[in-house]
């Protein structure tokens, strides 16, 4: 009786003109990681987040993604290497990012959806008006100290000023009717929309709109360029609703560039919107106090979940006959305060 491994080949041969090593397990890619700069979390992801991989972090706002996401900035800039930062959300902090460690000569900072008017709008409300630096004219006459008029000449004409004034039948006649105000014209929001149609929409989704157009173009400028060993595309606070109409076909082109030049591709959002296309996929809960001292803030706890991970255990040609353990799939740490000192 022939064994079973002259069987595996016999089925393998016959067929495969059609079914390449039918019976054979792909072999898993086992990609290079770089550490996140925090011990639990690389122990829980084995070794940190991979590289040429788009890795997702989910989570609502003070949930710690961009703390976990500049952690890694500053283990990779730490190595001399470029990094690129696609702001759509407009919340990105230099200071922030350069007191945990991140070389800002090494990241490339993009604004997206700041317009020209808006920032010559702040430069204006932040400047001094030249009136408060103008000395005020000398005023000559009587009051200032030279010889002028009596100043019962200067109220001559006041009296028929007033007359002439409550005399006008315009102002009467305004005053008299109602002031009707114009009636807003309501702007219904069309739910088929997507990045980059022509629909009409409002100022302030449109703005959204926008700066989630300019973020995905300038992701595929720089994927495509190359040289840039870690691009954060940052979504944070853009609401899950315009984030989810993203089409999917976007993240598989991020996925296939990132393999082709070993980049790691580092998405914040509030919904997990790349799907299978991501490598890593974890989900953030919102900071909670440590509680250690009852009238002092001592720091926050971070507590991270797994939500998918592709290829967790190493390639092997021995397949198991039990079922494998459950691993560990969450992660906590804490931050603390600089006055509250290590514990």
């Amino acid at each position: 009786m022939p064994s079973s491994a002259t069987i595996r080949i016999q089925v393998e041969s016959a067929l495969a003109h059609k079914i390449p090593s039918a019976l054979t397990p792909p072999a898993r890619m086992v990609r290079p990681v770089v550490s996140t700069g925090i011990d639990p979390l690389d122990e829980l992801v084995q070794g940190g987040f991979p590289v040429g991989a788009v890795t997702e972090l989910v989570g609502e706002t003070c949930s710690g993604r961009m703390s976990l996401a500049l952690s890694f900035l500053s283990q990779v800039t730490g190595a001399e290497k470029v990094c690129a930062w696609i702001d759509a959300s407009n919340t990105f902090n230099p200071a922030a990012a350069a007191a945990v460690g991140v070389d800002l000569r090494r990241l490339l900072w993009v604004r997206c959806g700041v317009s020209e008017t808006s920032s010559e709008q702040q430069t204006r409300k932040f400047t001094m008006p030249t009136e408060c630096f103008t000395p005020k004219p000398v005023m000559k006459g009587l009051h200032g100290g030279g010889h002028g008029t009596h100043p019962r000449n200067e109220v001559k004409g006041l009296s028929a000023a007033v007359s002439r004034f409550l005399s006008d039948e315009r102002v009467k006649a305004r005053c008299a009717e109602p002031i009707s105000k114009p009636r807003p014209r309501p702007q219904n929001f069309e739910p088929n929309f997507k990045p980059g149609s022509t629909t009409v929409r409002t100022p302030k989704r449109a703005r959204v709109y926008d700066a989630v157009e300019q973020a995905l173009r300038s992701t595929d400028l720089l994927i495509q360029t190359g040289g840039f060993s870690a691009i954060v595309l940052d979504f944070g606070e853009i609401a899950s609703e315009v984030v989810s109409r993203i089409e999917l076909s976007t993240w598989h082109r991020y996925r296939v560039a990132a393999e082709q030049t070993q980049a790691n591709i580092l998405l914040l959002s509030q919904y997990a919107c790349a799907k299978s296309s991501s490598e890593l996929q974890l989900r953030l809960s919102p900071l909670e106090d440590t509680h250690e001292e009852k009238t002092v803030f001592t720091g926050l706890s971070t507590h991270v979940e797994v939500l998918r991970q592709r290829f967790t255990q190493a390639p092997s040609n021995v397949i198991p006959m039990r079922k494998p353990s459950q691993s560990v799939r969450e992660a906590r740490w804490t931050h603390r305060a600089s006055w509250a000192g290590p514990r």
